[in-house]
């Protein structure tokens, strides 16, 4: 018992606490909370599409021609869609892309519900659903700076890998429960009610001013020519050294590192581990490792992002080593939460310098040559690492594609412009490294 006007100590309750910026962004907070539940349908359909392709009568080559049906719009409609985001209102397409996909999602869990689904059905509603797709992803980096005030810029860029990162864990288990319980019908009507909930919160979002009169007052933006704006788009980008040397590096990384992911790792882990079991624990190990990263830039800013995100980018580009060392299946999850810890600081410090660095009235049009550069060379990269390794074999195309990729991206780390660019001043806080 204390005495009369002594303070009492009491026992102090944890409370967990929102993250900075969602505390203190309420735009931010409608995006990405729209954001959430989308990303989890998304990791789901990635699971669930193939089983759905099966499940009304088709084959391994339909479930190729499927998956290809989704990813060729995007491929073709990439730069298109960052010239009309940095020519139109980004807000409204992005609630058009969600609307779209929505549409999709529901047609195909009705047809699969009730039976009537044909692959040329899966087929049509992938592509479609490519299209839109397409279309979101650059409206959506140039709008997330017109949310969050410039010093919380790189913190909302690693909440959001962050929600990719537990995607990437959580979204497969929820796969194979809806499959289990509700099948490939039920695991469609799913994602489309996490596009219904994104767009609910993307219609009050409204940005930032300043982002907005800039984006208006911009003549490439006003232009009439879709050519000329896309010339536009091209001369920002050569016209930045660091944008230039960045992009071969990401271009290379998903040519020569990912297939060792996409590819040879099930393949190893067939012939030489323990199959599948094998195979998740060294994914969920890089999973994890990915949600640290993501923790840890929510609050570290480095004071030369992309000097340290080309640093990251050596070290991501080790995976095929990692895959390929022979060591047991721990030890190589293990080195792939450091692979995952690398890879998810290389796209959050990339995506921040390019939102502090490239002026709004182009960000989507640069931003569309990254989704091009990364997502466009993954089919030829898996493609090519198949006649590879049938030629040299598996563990002397891991170790190629580790002497390529760690080169590649020490070429990019040397570059001057990538060395030296600075944070923006309104980014720097106390304690910046």
């Amino acid at each position: 018992m204390s005495t009369q006007g002594e303070p009492v100590d009491r026992p102090r309750s944890w409370r967990p606490r929102l993250p900075s910026v969602l505390r203190e962004e309420p735009q931010y907070r409608l995006l990405f909370g729209g954001q959430v539940l989308s990303i989890l349908g998304d990791r789901v359909m990635m699971v669930v599409l193939p089983f759905a392709v099966l499940a009304v009568g088709g084959g391994v080559g339909d479930v190729a021609i499927v998956s290809a049906a989704q990813f060729l719009p995007f491929a073709v409609l990439a730069l298109p869609a960052g010239v009309w985001a940095d020519r139109l209102d980004r807000k409204k397409i992005l609630i058009a892309s969600d609307m779209t996909r929505f549409g999709c999602q529901l047609a195909g869990g009705i047809l699969l519900v009730t039976g009537t689904a044909h692959v040329l059905h899966l087929a049509l509603l992938a592509a479609l659903y490519g299209a839109a797709d397409a279309f979101f992803a650059p409206a959506f980096t140039g709008l997330l700076p017109g949310t969050v005030s410039p010093i919380n810029l790189q913190p909302a860029n690693a909440l959001r890998g962050l929600s990719f990162s537990t995607g990437s864990i959580v979204g497969p288990v929820l796969a194979g429960f809806l499959v289990a319980f509700a099948g490939p019908g039920g695991a469609f009507l799913f994602d489309a009610g996490t596009f219904a909930v994104s767009i609910a919160c993307l219609i009050p979002i409204r940005p930032r001013v300043a982002a907005q009169v800039m984006h208006d007052e911009d003549p490439g933006a006003s232009t009439t020519r879709f050519l000329s704006s896309l010339k536009e788009g091209w001369s920002e980008v050569r016209s930045r050294p660091w944008v230039t040397s960045f992009l071969g590096g990401m271009a290379a990384y998903h040519l020569i590192v990912l297939p060792a992911i996409f590819v040879l790792g099930p393949v190893l882990a067939a012939e030489e581990l323990d199959g599948a079991r094998s195979w998740a624990i060294i994914t969920a190990g890089f999973g994890v490792g990915c949600v640290v990263g993501d923790v840890l830039l929510l609050r570290w800013r480095p004071r030369f992002a992309l000097r340290v995100a080309s640093l990251m980018l050596i070290g991501a580009s080790c995976q095929a080593a990692f895959i390929g060392s022979g060591f047991g299946v721990w030890a190589i999850a293990g080195l792939e939460a450091l692979a995952g810890i690398c890879v998810t600081g290389t796209f959050t410090l990339w995506e921040t310098s390019l939102q502090e660095h490239v002026p709004d009235r182009a960000l989507s049009r640069v931003s569309s040559y990254d989704y091009l550069t990364s997502a466009g060379v993954i089919p030829l990269g898996n493609l090519l690492i198949g006649f590879v390794t049938v030629a040299i074999g598996l563990h002397h195309a891991l170790l190629a594609m580790t002497v390529l990729g760690v080169t590649a991206a020490v070429d990019v780390a040397m570059v001057p412009a990538v060395r030296h660019l600075p944070r923006a001043r309104t980014t720097a806080v106390a304690g910046d490294v």
